[in-house]
C-alpha cells in the first residue's frame, strides 16, 4: 500500500516507517524536521499547511497520524491546539479532498487523567492538562471525519521508551545512573509502559485489518511497574545500591516544581523539573489493554525485553539477573 506518516521522523514514527518498509509498502514521511534515517522519503512541511498536506497525500491509501505536539513545556500553550486539534482538522480535510479513507491516530493515555484507576477505552475523558484536552480535540475531530467519510482507529499509548528516545523515561533513567535522582513521593504509585518495537508492530498490525468502522485501543505492556521497582531495577542495572537514594515528600516536590516554573518564566528558559512533571511523576498511570488481548497481536518483545535492550543502547549496562 501506499501509506503516509505525518511525524514519520520522530521516535515512534521511524520505528513505525522501518515495520512498513520491512512489510514491502511505499511510505512517504512528512513531518516538521526532515528525517534523519530516511531523509529521501521525507517531505518537511507543517501540519497546519493545507497545500502542504494535499500534495504530501496524493495517491496515498493509509494515513498515519502521529504529528503533534508533545513536550511538557510546550510554550506557548496555544500550540498545543494549533497543531494537534487545527493541523488534524486540515489533514482530514486534505484526506476528504485525496479521497483517503483510513486514519490511524496516535492519541494519549493523557486524556484519561491523573489517578483514575486502571480505565478502559470506554472510560470518560478528564485530561489534567492542555495536551491531553488536545488529543481528546483531535480525537473528535477525527470521529466526525470517520462518520462521513472512512475508517478511523485510535491508538492511546501508554508511556513509551525504547532506543533514541529524550524522553521522560530515558530523562528518569539518566537521573539514576547519574546517582543524583531523588524520589518524590512514596514511589507506590504504579506506571503503565510500552516499548518503541511493540507499539510499533501493533500500529503496522492495525493496517493489515479489514474492520471498517472506528476501533479505539489502549497500549501498554505489562505487568505496570511502580516507580519504586522501575527505580531498583534501573539501579541494579547500573551496578548502584536499588534503595540507596534521597526521598522527599510530594509537597516539597510540588512546591520546588512551581518556583521552577516562575524562574522559567522569567528567564525564558526550559528547565528540567516542572510541577506538571512532578504531578505527572508521582501519578499513577495505568490502563487497561484488554482489548488489544482480543486481537490476534503478539508483541514481539517482553516488557522486560525491551527495558533491557533500552537500557544497552542507552547506558552500555546489561540487565543484571
Amino acid at each position: 500500500m501506499r501509506i503516509l506518516v505525518t511525524g514519520g521522523s520522530g521516535f515512534i514514527g521511524s520505528r513505525v516507517v522501518r515495520e512498513l518498509l520491512a512489510k514491502g509498502h511505499e511510505i512517504r514521511i512528512f513531518d516538521k524536521i526532515s528525517s534523519t534515517q530516511y531523509p529521501e522519503l521525507c517531505s518537511v512541511g507543517n501540519i497546519c499547511d493545507s497545500e502542504a498536506l494535499d500534495k504530501a497525500l496524493k495517491h496515498i491509501d493509509i494515513v498515519y497520524h502521529l504529528a503533534a505536539e508533545h513536550r511538557d513545556d510546550v510554550n506557548p500553550v496555544s500550540l498545543y491546539y494549533e497543531v494537534n486539534v487545527e493541523g488534524t482538522r486540515k489533514l482530514a480535510a486534505a484526506c476528504v479532498a485525496n479521497k483517503v479513507s483510513t486514519i490511524i491516530f496516535t492519541s494519549s493515555v493523557a486524556l484519561y487523567g491523573l489517578n483514575v484507576g486502571e480505565p478502559s477505552e470506554d472510560f470518560a475523558s478528564h485530561p489534567f492538562n492542555d495536551y491531553g484536552r488536545s488529543k481528546s480535540q483531535a480525537e473528535e475531530v477525527l470521529q466526525e471525519w470517520a462518520d462521513k467519510h472512512g475508517s478511523l482507529v485510535i491508538v492511546r499509548p501508554a508511556v513509551i521508551f525504547g532506543e533514541g528516545n529524550r524522553g521522560n523515561v530515558y530523562n528518569l533513567v539518566k537521573q539514576i545512573a547519574s546517582g543524583r535522582f531523588v524520589m518524590v513521593g512514596s514511589g507506590r504509585n504504579e506506571k503503565s509502559m510500552g516499548y518503541v518495537g511493540n507499539i510499533a508492530s501493533f500500529l503496522v498490525f492495525l493496517s493489515e485489518s479489514a474492520e471498517r468502522g472506528v476501533r479505539v485501543y489502549n497500549y501498554a505492556d505489562k505487568p505496570d511497574f511502580s516507580m519504586n521497582e522501575l527505580v531498583s531495577l534501573v539501579r541494579l542495572s547500573t551496578g548502584k545500591r536499588k534503595d540507596s537514594f534521597v526521598r522527599i515528600p510530594y509537597w516539597i516536590g510540588i512546591v520546588g516544581g512551581l518556583c521552577l516554573d516562575a524562574v522559567s518564566s522569567i528567564t525564558g528558559r526550559k528547565l528540567p523539573i516542572s510541577a506538571v512533571r512532578v504531578k505527572k511523576f508521582c501519578a499513577t498511570t495505568t490502563i487497561s489493554v484488554d482489548r488489544v488481548r482480543a486481537t490476534d497481536f503478539t508483541p514481539p518483545f517482553s516488557l522486560a525485553q525491551g527495558m533491557k535492550m533500552f537500557l544497552e543502547h542507552e547506558f552500555g549496562v546489561r540487565k543484571r539477573d
